[in-house]
C-alpha cells in the first residue's frame, strides 16, 4: 500500500442472515483512500452505507475481504489488537450527536479524556476549541450543547487525540443548515491538518464540501466522482460499474468492448 494511503478495502463483502434469508449488504467493495482526503458515501438507503462504514470502522467483521488501516488489516487482528488500533488512529461519529460524548463531562474534559500526556496538551485542547467555535462553551456538558456544537465536539476529539481517520455516519442529518456548515467546516479544517474523513451521507449539503463522491448501489460501487469528474469504477477482479444513466442502454446486461492496439480509447457497443 502507497505510505499516503490510511485506508484501503479489497474485495469486501457482507452478508447478513434475516428470518426471509440470506441478505448481500455489500458486494466486492474496492476502496482506496490517500491521508487528508473528505469522501462521501452516498446512495438510497438500503445501498450498504452504513455496512460499509461499520466494516471500514472495525466495528463489523466482514464476511469476506480485507480492511487495511495505515497498512494494517484489521480483521487479521485479535479483538484487543484491533480496539488497540482503533483508539490510537480512528475515531468514529455517529449520527446522534448525544451518542458521541460522555454525558456527565464538560466540552474541554472530553478532551482532556483523549488528549495524549504531556505538556503541550492542554494547549491543544485550547487550540481545537478555539478553531472549532467552541471555546465559550468548555465548561458546558453535551445537554446544554446544540447538535451542531456535539457534532463539533466530536470532531474536535479526533483532532485532539491525534487520529489519522474520522468515519462519520450522516453526521449532519439532524442539523440546520447553519450547524451542518459548521459541521463541515470542521471536517475541511481537520482535512487541512492531514485527518482523513470518510461520511456516510444522504445531505446533498455535504457533496459540494468533500474531495470524492463515492455512490453505492446494491451494495457496489457505482461510481466515482472527484472534483466534479465521474468517473466509472473497474474493481480488482476487472468487473466495470457502470453508471445507472448508462447501464439503461444495454438492457441484455451484455456489452462489447472496441479499441485499437496502441490508443487507450474504449467504446462500448450493443452485442
Amino acid at each position: 500500500m502507497p505510505a499516503d494511503t490510511i485506508l484501503r478495502c479489497d474485495h469486501l463483502v457482507k452478508f447478513y442472515d434475516t428470518a426471509s434469508g440470506r441478505v448481500q449488504a455489500v458486494r466486492g467493495v474496492d476502496i482506496e483512500l490517500e491521508v487528508g482526503v473528505t469522501a462521501a458515501v452516498v446512495g438510497p438507503s438500503g445501498s450498504g452505507k452504513s455496512s460499509l462504514l461499520r466494516m471500514l470502522a472495525g466495528l463489523d467483521r466482514p464476511t469476506a475481504g480485507v480492511v487495511l488501516l495505515d497498512g494494517e488489516d484489521l480483521w487479521q487482528m485479535s479483538e484487543r489488537a484491533r480496539a488497540r488500533r482503533r483508539a490510537r488512529l480512528l475515531t468514529h461519529v455517529y449520527q446522534r450527536p448525544s451518542d458521541n460524548l460522555f454525558s456527565h463531562l464538560t466540552a474541554e474534559m472530553q478532551l482532556q479524556r483523549v488528549a495524549p500526556r504531556g505538556p503541550s496538551a492542554g494547549a491543544t485542547i485550547d487550540e481545537w476549541l478555539d478553531a472549532l467555535g467552541l471555546s465559550h462553551r468548555r465548561h458546558h456538558r453535551p445537554d446544554t450543547l446544540s447538535g451542531g456544537e456535539r457534532q463539533r465536539l466530536a470532531f474536535a476529539r479526533a483532532a485532539v487525540a491525534g487520529h489519522r481517520l474520522v468515519i462519520a455516519d450522516e453526521p449532519t442529518s439532524q442539523l440546520d443548515t447553519a450547524s451542518a456548515r459548521a459541521v463541515l467546516d470542521a471536517v475541511a479544517l481537520l482535512a487541512g491538518r492531514g485527518v482523513t474523513v470518510v461520511l456516510a451521507t444522504h445531505d446533498r449539503r455535504v457533496l459540494d464540501r468533500v474531495d470524492q463522491v463515492i455512490a453505492l448501489r446494491d451494495g457496489a460501487v457505482a461510481t466515482v466522482s472527484s472534483r466534479g469528474s465521474q468517473l466509472a469504477v473497474v474493481d480488482r477482479s476487472g468487473r466495470l460499474q457502470l453508471p445507472p444513466e448508462l447501464q439503461q442502454r444495454f438492457p441484455d446486461r451484455r456489452v462489447r468492448l472496441v479499441w485499437e492496439d496502441g490508443t487507450d480509447d474504449v467504446r462500448l457497443e450493443r452485442p
